[in-house]
């Protein structure tokens, strides 16, 4: 990475994208970063601890469908404003009410929409820079994903002066602040569809839907981000019931991990810039799904500690590869690209908490949870070998590009 990659682009789109993509990331995981705290005022069991956690991932996955092909259509800095403005809305509910399980359920699905900042940031990204770029931007854009560390390591420290309900109350402050910087670095411009093609939104989803170089993608997200954001939202709740730290250490440990894996990801779209996406993602999955076999065994902090920061910080190169495929391929309409990709990532992030929990109560050990997150990684990389060959079977067709324009052009 170079200040020149850097300054072939506008970068005050870049940090607006990327500002806004933090702040409503730790609002997405909020209530996974207080988890502890609300799952002991209410008695929760495993299961319900895992679908708590894991609603703002669900609707969050569903509204990235929504507003990607709306920032195509309408523009990415109108979304964004209103994206922020309905997160200071369903704060205000978190601190002035969640007084129920079910309460903190409902409030857990409005929160879902700051996930969708996904498909407003990585559109400004994308369009702020050259396509020889795009690894990078899209990486930089993405590191607000590093939201995590923030809610993880702050959230349980704060909620232990003002309770868990203050921590909602406190980060409407960031979330207004946001909205104002947001506003003035990102250009008028932007208010603007992005799609020059004409076609309807009905269009763009069959188009996008329709090729399966985007349903691998999809795929592969749902295990890199999926796997990252539901580990973020869930190892607080895992490393206190299986090691018995407190939630503050719980939230730490989580931060770390989530630091590993938000550092990695524009590191991951910068090399696939110059190695090729599709060839990285041929040595993530098989190192993901050891890494998960390992943590099957449940070892002693010592080692599980290490073992999980380096599983966190491969999803964070797999999401940044995955997206330096997408960009190159789907650069005209990638608020849709990215709606539908991150929709993917967001849906698996709501199955690995909801799973984890599940198998805890059904095997009695969280390391059914691991097994079965092995075998999706082992999946992905099959999938990852099949489209290879699908690619050298097209005459003249070089699996190795560096950057792999001609991977995502041809198959479809």
């Amino acid at each position: 990475m170079n200040l020149r990659a850097l300054r072939s682009g506008h970068w005050p789109s870049l940090l607006g994208g990327w500002l806004h993509f933090e702040v409503s990331f730790v609002v997405w995981l909020l209530i996974g970063a207080l988890g502890v705290a609300i799952s002991q005022e209410f008695g929760l069991s495993a299961t319900q601890k895992g679908l708590l956690v894991a609603a703002p991932l669900l609707s969050g996955a569903l509204l990235r469908i929504v507003i990607g092909p709306l920032t195509d259509q309408f523009g990415t800095k109108g979304v964004g404003l209103g994206i922020l403005g309905v997160e200071v809305m369903a704060l205000l509910l978190g601190w002035l009410s969640g007084h129920s399980y079910a309460q903190m359920l409902g409030i857990g699905l409005l929160l879902g929409l700051a996930g969708a900042s996904f498909a407003v940031a990585l559109p400004i990204a994308s369009q702020a820079y050259p396509p020889q770029h795009q690894g990078l931007a899209m990486g930089i854009a993405a590191i607000g994903n590093s939201g995590v560390l923030l809610a993880a390591f702050f959230a349980p420290r704060l909620a232990l002066h003002v309770g868990w309900h203050g921590v909602f109350g406190f980060m409407i402050v960031p979330v207004v602040m946001t909205a104002a910087t947001f506003a003035m670095l990102v250009p008028a411009r932007s208010f603007q569809k992005l799609a020059s093609d004409g076609k309807s939104l009905a269009e763009r989803f069959r188009m996008v839907l329709q090729e399966r170089f985007m349903q691998g993608l999809c795929f592969f997200y749902a295990v890199t981000f999926g796997g990252f954001v539901g580990f973020s939202s869930f190892l607080p709740i895992f490393f206190h019931d299986q090691y018995g730290v407190d939630a503050v250490t719980a939230g730490t440990m989580t931060a770390v991990c989530g630091l590993a894996g938000s550092v990695a990801r524009p590191v991951g779209g910068h090399v696939a810039d110059r190695r090729g996406g599709l060839r990285l993602l041929q040595g993530v999955f098989p190192l993901l799904g050891g890494l998960c076999v390992l943590l099957t065994w449940l070892p002693a902090p010592f080692w599980a500690f290490p073992l999980t920061i380096t599983t966190v910080l491969v999803l964070g190169v797999g999401n940044g590869v995955v997206f330096q495929a997408a960009s190159l391929r789907y650069r005209e309409t990638m608020g849709t690209a990215s709606g539908f990709i991150g929709a993917a990532g967001g849906l698996g992030g709501f199955f690995l908490p909801f799973s984890f929990g599940l198998l805890k109560d059904a095997t009695g050990t969280y390391a059914s949870g691991f097994l079965v997150f092995a075998v999706f990684a082992g999946v992905a990389a099959s999938s990852v070998s099949y489209i290879q060959r699908q690619q050298a079977k097209i005459p003249g067709h070089r699996v190795t590009d560096r950057i792999e324009r001609r991977d995502a052009d041809t198959f479809h």
